[in-house]
């Protein structure tokens, strides 16, 4: 029989129902053109990863997933075209973001190409595509983060279409929004950009809502449905539109509802199921493929609990075994029964059970079993949130999203890499490592974080361009990665895949890393430095490296060290800076360009409160909230508006309140009181994380960034640690963001979390 347009939509005449074309697929959040694939190893492939849970609720969209977590936050991933994800942006993704600005959320409901949540104060708000209305704003304005539904209160349950959405009230009646060309709002009228009552419909306890249609059960058991009806889905024995509800022929004591493109099927109180509709590939399960406008029972399917309708295809969910079996359409895999032969009939889900929700999207599935997430089906735009972009014929474990794992205390950035301090006590690390930066023995770079063996109780971290050191509880200091200046002070020029003690250093307070070199503050108030020294950037009056630490002249009272690409900087307890190592660009502000071996006071400046060095600039955050900058300028990092370098500390302009920095090689970042953080400069890998790639010489905000606790830069890439989980953007060549892709990302992404498959037997005392 005749195929009914699958997932081109080729028969729909509008011009803007065309889906994504798959020579499209494979953009990712990041800018590449292919995720990494997985190495063999038991500690490195994606589909080893321990199982991410916290997931109370999960729906599927036309190509996109979101996930409601046990924190009752939102996160995202697939299609992004239209904002669907939520989080600021129209980046796809292949691994979860969080939804912006979202709040308490108890129930989700996914469209083609948006996404709506009901708030636990009962309002709605929804996100994405809205060409007809469909988010209920008032507007036809697409929109990459929440906006609140209007006139709309007291809902208890939700149910997206194609382009309309639907509510279900406390008071059983049922409101709809959107598109109306074939009935779908129930009201007998047009389109609607805001909430409109379904005409005649009372006692209403569930609503399903699918591509061109809407049905509800009601308290008495009965089923009705209203809008396209081409193929019979309304269920009355004929394929007339209706744009009020009608009732289902024959059809009683309904205990679940699930409605796909041109069909419909419900679960009566026996456990049997029902389906009428578009039968084109099997998707009713009685072994034919003939259409019915009347319900027609599911062969050899029985004690059913839920079910999951998609564009041609059908799933349902056992009582007594949470086992799920499919059936219709399998074309990519979304059967889940290892093949891509379509079914008339249903089949088992292949190594499924215990299953406590189902969605069905266009052409994939996910399902919740004890928290955790797992998909399978079409995966070309990443909408199974595995990290990849290929197609599943059995379930694989969703990535990324919030989970039961130790949190994340301290997050440090290198050039290429980066280095989190758990709450254990602790590290792992990430990105390149090819003088063994990531310090896990091996010189194999990671797209996704690996533990660092042998090392516990740390206290802090600090990071340079390759190399990585870690202050631990008893005030010593351990090093590994590139050692050719001596950066790693242990004595030697040689390269360490592993820690190594730093020599003849005890009672240290904080560290600093440069780019060959490392400044350690001691509980003295004192410094010591150690490393490259070409510049002066050791401070001890020479140019000469030191394989150990060595202190600095003259310096005494220090609260702060900040050290930027070949000098260091420190902030003294009266509230002034010294400076001291390269200054070609006037980085060490004391109004020359004359390189320094031995501190230099900071012109004009006091009342400092934190410092950050980039590669050739530094910034100073003040007492009353505001910054000041000074050094290299070319790319905007002073932040004043211009791109003339300063001598001097200029003011940058339109910050204010801000708690702490961080500075990259040419771009610096602000985290602010309220939790969120912005950034200026050099952008041309995304480092600003405003979701384009084009530099600016005043503050931007970062996208989708709330709740940030700790914030790190290095180079071209930042990472923020936000409730325990860290989110990085910007350059990525070696995976040093840590979501398992390579390319940049204009706005943050999760870091994958697999920490405890990888964590070595060693406990924090």
């Amino acid at each position: 029989m005749y195929r009914k347009c699958i997932l081109i939509l080729l028969c729909l005449t509008l011009p803007f129902l065309a889906l994504p074309m798959q020579a499209k697929t494979v953009i990712d959040t990041v800018h590449t053109t292919q995720p990494i694939q997985p190495e063999t190893g038991t500690n490195s492939t994606l589909a080893s990863m321990q199982p991410l849970s916290g997931i109370k609720a999960i729906a599927a969209g036309g190509f996109h997933t979101c996930a409601l977590l046990t924190t009752d936050a939102v996160e995202c991933w697939g299609w992004n075209g239209y904002g669907q994800l939520g989080d600021g942006t129209t980046h796809n993704r292949v691994l979860p973001v969080p939804v912006s600005d979202i709040g308490s959320v108890t129930k989700l409901a996914a469209g083609y190409g948006h996404t709506c949540a009901l708030l636990s104060d009962n309002k709605v708000k929804c996100w994405g595509w809205n060409v007809a209305g469909q988010l209920g704003d008032g507007t036809t304005t697409n929109r990459s983060t929440p906006v609140l539904v209007k006139e709309l209160d007291g809902v208890t349950d939700l149910a997206a279409g194609y382009l309309h959405t639907c509510a279900l009230l406390n008071d059983k009646t049922v409101k709809c929004w959107g598109a109306n060309g074939f009935g779908q709002l129930g009201n007998n009228s047009t389109n609607s950009l805001a909430p409109v009552t379904v005409s005649g419909l009372n006692g209403v306890k569930i609503i399903a809502a699918g591509y061109d249609h809407t049905c509800a059960v009601l308290e008495s058991g009965g089923v009705q449905c209203w809008g396209r009806n081409s193929s019979g889905q309304l269920g009355n024995g004929t394929t007339t539109n209706s744009s009020t509800p009608v009732t289902v022929n024959n059809l009683n004591n309904i205990t679940a509802l699930s409605a796909g493109y041109e069909h419909t099927c419900a679960v009566q109180s026996t456990g049997e199921v029902k389906c009428w509709g578009d039968n084109s590939v099997g998707q009713l399960g009685n072994n034919s493929t003939n259409d019915n406008s009347t319900p027609v029972v599911v062969k050899d399917l029985s004690n059913v609990a839920i079910l999951a309708a998609g564009y041609n295809y059908t799933c349902a969910v056992l009582k007594d075994s949470g086992k799920v079996s499919c059936w219709g359409s399998n074309e990519v895999g979304q059967l889940g029964d290892g093949t891509t032969t379509d079914r008339l009939t249903p089949v088992e889900v292949y190594g499924l059970s215990d299953v406590a929700a189902i969605t069905a999207g266009s052409s994939h599935v996910c399902t919740v079993n004890s928290g955790e997430a797992r998909c399978f089906g079409n995966n070309g735009l990443g909408q199974l949130g595995n990290g990849t972009i290929v197609n599943r014929s059995i379930p694989v474990m969703v990535v990324g999203l919030e989970g039961v794992y130790d949190p994340v205390d301290v997050v440090s950035t290198g050039s290429w890499h980066t280095c989190v301090l758990l709450s254990t006590g602790l590290v792992v690390c990430w990105g390149r490592n090819n003088v063994g930066q990531l310090g896990d023995g091996t010189t194999n770079n990671r797209p996704q974080p690996a533990a660092i063996s042998g090392l516990s109780n740390v206290k802090s971290l600090t990071a340079g361009d390759s190399h990585t050191c870690a202050l631990l509880a008893n005030g010593t200091v351990q090093c590994w990665g590139g050692n050719n200046a001596g950066q790693l002070g242990d004595g030697t020029k040689n390269n360490r895949s592993t820690p190594v003690n730093v020599s003849e250093l005890s009672n240290v307070k904080s560290l600093t890393a440069g780019d060959s070199h490392t400044c350690a503050l001691l509980a003295n108030g004192t410094v010591r430095c150690w490393g490259g020294n070409n510049a002066g950037q050791l401070g001890d009056g020479t140019t000469v490296d030191r394989t150990t630490p060595v202190p600095v002249t003259d310096l005494s009272g220090v609260k702060a060290l900040a050290a930027g690409g070949s000098h260091t900087c420190a902030l003294l307890s009266n509230g002034t800076v010294k400076c001291w190592g390269r200054n070609s660009a006037g980085q060490l502000g004391n109004g020359t360009t004359v390189d320094q071996k031995t501190p230099v006071l900071v012109t004009g400046l006091n009342g400092v409160e934190a410092l950050a060095a980039g590669g050739s600039h530094t910034c100073a955050l003040l007492s009353n909230g505001t910054v000041k900058c000074w050094g290299r300028n070319s790319a905007g990092q002073l932040g004043d508006g211009t791109t003339v370098d300063q001598k001097t500390p200029v003011v940058v302009t339109g910050l204010s309140e801000v708690e702490a920095l961080s500075a990259g090689s040419s771009h610096t970042c602000a985290l602010l009181n309220n939790g969120t953080v912005k950034c200026w400069g050099g952008n041309g890998a995304g480092q600003l994380g405003n979701g384009t790639t084009t530099n600016s010489s005043t503050p931007v905000s970062v996208i989708g960034l709330q709740s940030v606790g700790y914030l790190t830069s290095y180079a071209a890439h930042n990472c923020a640690l936000v409730s325990g989980t860290v989110r990085c953007w910007g350059r990525n060549l070696f995976g040093q963001l840590g979501n398992g892709v390579l390319g940049y990302s204009t706005s943050p992404v999760l870091v994958l979390r697999p920490y405890r498959l990888w964590l070595p037997a060693v406990h924090k005392s």
